[in-house]
């Protein structure tokens, strides 16, 4: 079967500032179609200023208690690997290293070698 997806868009106005979307997948039945309508905006209430919040000592080692706390179940859902994975990938960035360390090298050979030619 071919996804197929149709989309009905009306012209915004001043009058009416939302658009209807009309969304239709083919499938063994025509009827089944979704109408999504735009999401309303909603009223965020502001905080009233006649509380005062004075500082609390408490405030910060709470944030870095949470911090770590954070940090620590974090690290506990790492897939770490083991010695065998770990060698590997330890002697695999030693070898590209040494690859690119012998090409530049000879590169800046070939670069002296041809720069002596030129100035002679």
């Amino acid at each position: 079967m071919v996804a197929k997806s149709k989309k009905q868009t009306t012209k915004s106005s001043a009058a009416q500032p939302a658009t209807n979307i009309t969304r239709i997948k083919a499938s063994d039945s025509p009827e089944k179609s979704v109408v999504k309508q735009p999401a309303k905006p909603t009223k965020v209430a502001k905080k009233s200023s006649s509380h005062k919040k004075g500082f609390n000592i408490l405030r910060p080692l709470k944030a870095l208690g949470a911090y770590f706390k954070g940090a620590w179940s974090e690290l506990k859902q790492v897939h770490w690997p083991n010695r065998q994975a770990t060698w590997g990938m330890t002697s695999a960035v030693l070898l590209f290293t040494a690859f690119f360390i012998v090409l530049i090298l000879l590169l800046d050979m070939l670069f002296k070698y041809v720069f002596q030619l030129i100035l002679g």
